[in-house]
């Protein structure tokens, strides 16, 4: 289970460009609204979600978290109970955590960026307290799998299907996709 977690304010293209690739390697993602089922982009694009925060339960069906950046969506995932709760339990047993533009920020501010390579938004290099900020567009270390923005939300959402199925399956929708990288 992939678990997305859209906020209010949450920059659209960020979210849904790696549901999309998520679904299309055939993986069971559910989106999560923090407040509600009904949470409005950045970009003022309404979305419904499958679950609201207070309806989804962080258990061993996770494989993975996506924290979607844009602002004030960022902040409003950070000050959320359960999207921290979700964060520790990834980050303690051995989950995937995916994170984009300014949404890497909630890592490096919770200390699990320390000694691991990252990339964010830029502007918020700061804010990932202890990584090894790369210049890259997406960076995987380990568990943690991050991106700059919008514009590379494709390739992002390709390197989490590729943590979680592998690189023949990657390939295979890389390639159908028609990416060219």
């Amino acid at each position: 289970m992939v678990y997305v977690f859209l906020a209010d304010g949450f920059e659209e293209t960020e979210a849904i460009a790696p549901i999309d690739i998520l679904r299309r390697a055939g993986l069971d993602v559910k989106t999560v609204g923090i407040g509600s089922c009904i949470i409005r982009g950045s970009h003022s694009i309404p979305i419904v979600t499958d679950f609201d925060d207070m309806q989804i339960k962080i258990d061993d069906s996770v494989d993975m978290i996506v924290l979607p950046g844009g602002m004030p969506g960022t902040l409003n995932l950070e000050k959320n109970k359960t999207v921290q709760a979700a964060i520790d339990y990834c980050a303690q047993n051995d989950r995937f955590i995916g994170a984009i533009c300014a949404a890497p920020s909630i890592l490096g501010h919770k200390g699990l960026l320390k000694s691991k390579k990252a990339t964010c938004f830029p502007g918020f290099e700061n804010e990932l307290t202890g990584a090894e900020v790369c210049g890259d567009s997406v960076v995987t270390d380990g568990k943690i799998i991050t991106a700059k923005g919008a514009g590379v939300a494709v390739e992002f959402g390709l390197a989490l299907v590729k943590a979680l199925v592998g690189e023949a399956k990657y390939k295979k929708l890389h390639d159908s996709m028609q990416f060219n990288d």
